[in-house]
């Protein structure tokens, strides 16, 4: 055999081989998408991908240098493209040496395919490859294309395409979810504690069955909403969560309805504090006790348990509170029913109407969708404490109209205008002056209310209530519900007002004044007020006389009456002086003793000595109060040093110099600290005539002893020294 001969002979079997290794490598595919999951590439065959790239790279390289060597469009024969073939592939056994492993992973599948591989490469040979072809071919098994998943594990081999439209389809059998998503489940299985839901996923979520106690007859196969919390917790298991979705759901629904003005309905819960609490999309809503109805609700647990029709009113999204009414649904079916009935209303027109509601201040009559209020005042021409006691509720009554405005909807209502006024039918022969008797309706500060009849009443103002001209209360006299009786004073019937009096049924005492209380005749009365300027005393019921804070005392400075007297003490007076026509009486209290001041004059004579206490000591200087004579001075502050260099205090008692009298202004001004420099000054004085004495007398014997000396000798020096101690012991 020829050389081109075993060289073609090799080049054929380097194609059984390669032919041999993409069997192996389609084998490995199909094995590999038979295992569950995917296993890493190992590290040698990463090797071996890396050390057969510069391998590859040289032999595509030498291919195509053979090829341009060639004459355009021709074609070589099957011996020499075997040749090429063979003297590319010289190269790439070196490179497979040296990772071992890989080439080993798989031997069974190399040594079983040769004999079908040489019985398709006999077949190929009735066509044989062309250069492009080859190296084509070559590209395909260079370690940059070559499947190394197939070739490990055995798989099928398949293309991108392929591979990609089986993960789709693998991809489309899951449901997509995402946290914090709500999505639709269906009840797997149902237990006494759990509900097992199905999302499509990779695994189930697990509920617990307090979250469905709002529906009892949950079952297997139904479809629920639920929250997807978590994909997978640390355990990998599922988390979700049907409270959660139904709370997500109804407040996207609560904001919908809110937007769109839609009308829901709602289960009422209970009752609470100022309303009711409403279930609504699974939320809880509050009802206020004003928005259940038009009218007023007496029983508010005969709504509780019942499914109404709500508007949503207010949303806070911050607190996400929801606020319903059922009102607002009324009033706007009421609304055009209001314009037609209040269009058609007149002033003085008599409707029939139910009285809805008692305040303290009105009744409000419903007029058939429109209402009305009767105030107070207008439903009775008596008198009345509260609405209650003319009407009821649900009664009904004819109303008259008052006032109505048709812009706001508002309209006033009278009851008492039915019927005929009270002043009317009053006695046509009273006049003023009679005497008429009633009953104390109300008692204010300034008067109180008598009806005569009933719708009729009088004033009896507090100065007609008594003689007396000091300031009392009404309350004082009568009360209410009290039967008096009294004289009309004035009368209007036109402006229906009436006043009258009580006092004016006992005679007045200033009639004859003069007579009972002539001026300078002494009484007694009692303290019943007191001003800064003096005292009121009362002699009797009506008559009332002041007492000047000047006539209070001859000798007491008082600054207060209070500090004199105390009301309701009885004291002692005299009149001064009578006003009848101002109906004012001058009394006064130090008029009842004689004037002590006529004999002050000599009993106080500047220079005169007394004992005395302290009072209201001040930096001025302090009162000075004589408890034998019941008369005060004053000792400025200049005349309160001691002796030793202190000064008087209250209540400390001392000897005091009068240093002035004054008859005329009550005035005694008296002095301490004269007394100390008057005595320092006798003794000084007495200190002085002493030693005037003393020296008269040294004279008086130097004299004597000087008209002795010429007489006298040595023998007399004996008496000189006798006479010496003479003036030495007058001196002593």
């Amino acid at each position: 055999m020829s050389e081109e001969a075993k060289k073609a002979e090799k080049a054929t079997k380097e194609v059984a081989k390669t032919a041999a290794k993409k069997t192996t490598k389609k084998e490995v595919v199909e094995a590999k998408a038979e295992k569950p999951a995917k296993e890493k590439v190992a590290p040698a065959k990463k090797a071996k991908k890396e050390a057969d790239a510069p391998a590859a790279k040289t032999a595509k390289k030498e291919v195509v240098e053979a090829k341009a060597e060639e004459p355009a469009k021709e074609k070589a024969s099957p011996a020499k493209k075997a040749k090429k073939t063979v003297e590319v592939k010289k190269e790439a056994p070196a490179v497979a040496e040296e990772v071992p492993v890989a080439v080993e992973e798989a031997p069974v599948a190399v040594e079983e395919t040769p004999a079908v591989v040489a019985e398709e490469t006999i077949v190929d040979d009735e066509a044989p490859l062309t250069v492009a072809e080859i190296i084509e071919e070559e590209e395909e098994m260079s370690p940059e294309n070559f499947d190394w998943d197939s070739f490990e594990y055995g798989m099928k081999s398949m293309s991108n395409d392929e591979r990609t439209s089986l993960e789709k389809m693998y991809e489309e059998t899951l449901s997509t979810s995402v946290e914090h998503e709500v999505v639709d489940g269906v009840v797997v299985q149902k237990s006494d504690r759990d509900v097992i839901i199905d999302i499509g996923g990779k695994s189930e979520g697990v509920i617990s069955l307090n979250e469905f106690r709002y529906n009892p007859e949950l079952k297997e196969g139904d479809s629920v909403e639920v929250l997807v919390d978590k994909q997978e917790d640390k355990t990998g298991q599922l988390v979700l969560s049907h409270r959660k979705a139904r709370a997500m759901r109804a407040w996207e629904r609560v904001n919908s309805a809110f937007e769109t003005e839609e009308i829901v309905s709602g289960f009422i819960k209970c009752r609470t504090k100022g309303g009711m609490i409403v279930d609504v999309f699974g939320l809880e809503a509050f009802l206020p006790g004003s928005q259940i109805d038009v009218k007023p609700i007496r029983d508010y647990d005969a709504y509780v348990e019942k499914t109404m029709e709500f508007k949503i009113v207010k949303i806070n999204h911050e607190f996400k509170n929801v606020v319903v009414s059922h009102k607002a649904l009324i009033e706007a079916d009421l609304e055009e029913q209001k314009k037609n009935i209040i269009s058609g209303l007149e002033k003085g027109q008599v409707l029939e109407g139910i009285v809805k509601n008692i305040t303290s201040y009105g009744v409000f009559i419903d007029l058939g969708g429109v209402d009305g209020l009767v105030h107070i005042t207008d439903l009775s021409w008596s008198r009345i404490n509260h609405p209650s006691e003319v009407v009821e509720l649900d009664q009904k009554i004819n109303v008259c109209i008052l006032e109505f405005d048709k812009d706001r909807s508002r309209i006033q209502l009278g009851l008492k205008q039915l019927d005929a006024h009270p002043w009317d039918n009053l006695d046509t022969d009273l006049n003023v002056g009679d005497k008429v008797k009633g009953k104390v309706v109300v008692i204010a500060d300034y008067g109180a209310f008598v009806e005569i009849i009933p719708g009729v009443e009088g004033l009896i103002h507090v100065s007609e209530m008594s003689w007396s001209t000091h300031l009392r209360s009404a309350q004082d006299f009568v009360t209410v519900g009290e039967e008096v009786e009294a004289q009309i004073l004035t009368l209007d019937r036109e402006e229906r007002k009436m006043s009258l009096g009580i006092k004016q049924l006992t005679p007045d005492p200033w009639t004859d004044i003069t007579t009972k209380y002539p001026a300078e005749s002494k009484h007694k009365g009692i303290v019943r007020n007191f001003t800064n300027f003096g005292v009121f005393i009362e002699l009797e019921e009506g008559i009332d006389g002041l007492i000047h804070i000047s006539d209070l005392s001859w000798t007491k400075k008082i600054k207060h009456p209070s500090d004199f007297t105390s009301i309701g003490s009885e004291i002692e007076v005299v009149v001064l002086e009578i006003d009848t026509d101002n109906r004012r009486l001058s009394l006064g209290h130090k008029q009842v003793t004689d004037n002590p001041w006529e004999n002050y004059e000599a009993v106080f004579e500047e220079g005169s000595i007394h004992t005395g206490t302290v009072r209201n000591a001040g930096d001025k200087g302090c009162d000075i109060f004589f408890e034998t004579f019941g008369v005060e001075g004053f000792c400025p502050s200049r005349h309160m040093q001691k002796e030793d260099g202190s000064r008087l205090v209250n209540d400390e008692t001392a000897e005091f110099k009068v240093i002035e009298f004054s008859k005329d202004a009550k005035r005694i001004v008296v002095s301490h600290s004269q007394l100390n420099k008057d005595a320092a000054k006798k003794e000084k004085a007495v200190d002085n005539a002493n030693k005037a004495a003393a020296v008269k007398k040294t004279a008086s014997a130097v004299k004597k002893v000087q008209s002795s000396q010429e007489k006298t000798t040595l023998g007399d020096l004996g008496g000189l020294a006798a006479l010496k101690k003479e003036m030495e012991k007058g001196e002593k």
